[in-house]
């Protein structure tokens, strides 16, 4: 596509540069952790990865690879900055989020630095639009402290499986147990808190389901695009501490 062989500007003015002949490839994961307006983009040499958070309770990332896409240059060791997702996710799909069949829109995202707006320059069909949108000051994410030595519990499944479970739960209840062993400790957790995880869940085709000695989950989804490459999405969520201390 000529969006992709297009110099836009010397590349070496920007921090961040990177494209894609498919700009759903993107849109799709990005809209499996939309649940909150504002996100925080971190990039290095080997990829993306965009964090949303609530309420310092639950966090959704979305790492997209670097392989994913067709360019990707990275200037700095890492870029950081924090972005309207909501605002992000409408300009991506400007031509639309159902285009004719064969029909694919080609994007182009390219970051000048500290202060400047994120620039997209999107093609379909040989007409481009471009979309500049204000970054801000990034701010700083939490930190689970999720470590691997540290997990009690451990589940990998088909995501049908997880689905179906979904989908008979009462979703109107205050709290989920989830019990992956007959020892305990067992946790349970807000179901406004879990919600937002199933976006990821109906996108992906496998998922991996970890707590530890804390009580903290991860859900951690392979989601597979359209060229047949993967992402992963996770969400990490903390125990309800006043129900746990009463069962325990």
């Amino acid at each position: 596509m000529p969006l992709l062989t297009q110099r836009i500007q010397d590349d070496n003015d920007y921090s961040l540069v990177a494209s894609l002949d498919n700009v759903r490839n993107l849109s799709t994961i990005l809209k499996a952790i939309h649940f909150r307006e504002h996100a925080t983009c971190f990039a290095t040499k080997n990829g993306i990865k965009v964090t949303v958070e609530n309420a310092k309770c639950v966090q959704a990332n979305a790492f997209i690879q670097a392989g994913i896409f067709q360019e990707f240059t990275v200037q700095e060791e890492s870029v950081n900055f924090r972005i309207n997702l909501t605002v992000l996710l409408d300009c991506l799909s400007i031509f639309g989020s159902n285009p004719m069949p064969g029909t694919l829109t080609a994007l182009r995202m390219c970051y000048q630095g500290y202060g400047y707006p994120l620039m997209l320059f999107l093609e379909e069909g040989g007409v481009v639009t471009v979309c500049k949108i204000n970054t801000q000051e990034p701010e700083e994410t939490l930190d689970f402290d999720f470590c691997s030595t540290n997990v009690i519990n451990k589940i990998i499944l088909q995501s049908e499986g997880l689905r179906e479970a979904f989908s008979e739960l009462d979703m109107t209840s205050e709290v989920l147990q989830i019990t992956m062993s007959p020892d305990k400790p067992y946790f349970r957790y807000k179901i406004c808190l879990l919600k937002p995880s199933t976006k990821a869940l109906v996108l992906s085709c496998k998922v991996s389901i970890r707590t530890d000695n804390r009580g903290f989950l991860s859900l951690q989804y392979m989601i597979r695009n359209e060229d047949g490459q993967i992402c992963f999405v996770e969400y990490y969520c903390c125990p309800d501490e006043e129900i746990c201390e009463s069962v325990s």
